[in-house]
């Protein structure tokens, strides 16, 4: 009986009942601890370092999402979800979701394929790649891990699952406002990012594990970033310019093909989804 009792915990069993609005608050937890150590521990080590522009790709993008990572890998330790999260899916998917894999795969590799590497330089580019690595695991195990997870286990159908998972990965875009962004481009972020997230569920349905779609997120953000800076001559970077118009259309097309249900099984001990 001990050991049961420690085995899940009042913390445990909350978030084990899962549910939109736990979902919701993980989420707004989450962006306020990363906002806050952003300023407590990025910020002032930004200010020390402002003459040395080889610093600032690594301080400005790779540490904040990094301390974000650690944020989550400390939360899924303390539910216990990690393994279940790198674990096999429960739904599978089907043939036609490859389409969420291919569309960003390919625009990636033309992405990669026309940036001038030159003129990027190799700091920047390496600083980018690494950067990639944290903000695909981070917010790949926020949104299509544990906010999936929580979904599941409240029995939601797929085509809710994967919606809400990605209007909460796209919310969290809403913060660049605050950086200075303005409104139109937010906006266009945000459509951006919801569609972007579908194509990362499906890529989760169909290839049926959690570190997949956050290879491909790894690999999407750093070679868009770098191409819109530095695009290479020719017609290969224009062309590669159009992904966020594929990812836009398919995202938005592909959400309501989904189906599905996920009939969660509680590990012992744990309570029943409500």
């Amino acid at each position: 009986m001990m050991h049961h009792t420690e085995s899940h915990s009042a913390w445990q069993r909350f978030w084990e009942r899962g549910g939109w609005w736990r979902a919701l608050l993980l989420v707004a937890v989450y962006y306020g601890l990363y906002q806050g150590l952003a300023v407590l521990v990025v910020s002032p080590l930004a200010a020390a370092n402002r003459d040395n522009p080889d610093a600032n790709i690594w301080l400005s993008y790779a540490l904040p999402i990094a301390l974000g990572g650690v944020i989550l890998v400390v939360f899924g330790l303390s539910v216990r979800w990690l393994r279940e999260l790198f674990g096999p899916q429960p739904v599978h998917g089907r043939w036609w979701m490859w389409i969420g894999v291919a569309i960003p795969l390919i625009f990636a590799v033309l992405h990669f394929a026309a940036i001038d590497y030159g003129a990027a330089g190799t700091n920047l580019v390496l600083g980018w790649l690494v950067s990639g690595l944290f903000i695909g695991f981070a917010e790949e195990v926020l949104a299509r891990g544990f906010v999936v997870q929580l979904l599941r286990r409240a029995g939601y159908r797929e085509i809710a699952v994967a919606t809400i998972s990605a209007a909460l990965f796209s919310a969290l875009h809403a913060g660049n406002l605050l950086g200075g962004q303005d409104l139109l481009t937010t906006l266009i972020q945000l459509v951006y990012t919801f569609a972007f997230g579908i194509l990362m569920y499906l890529t989760l349905r169909v290839t049926g594990n959690l570190i997949w779609p956050i290879l491909l997120h790894a690999a999407t953000d750093p070679s868009t970033a770098l191409l819109a800076e530095f695009p290479g001559g020719g017609g290969l970077a224009a062309f590669a310019g159009l992904g966020n118009f594929f990812v836009i259309g398919a995202g938005l097309i592909l959400l309501f093909c989904i189906r599905g249900h996920s009939e969660w099984k509680p590990r012992a001990g744990e309570p029943h989804p409500e």
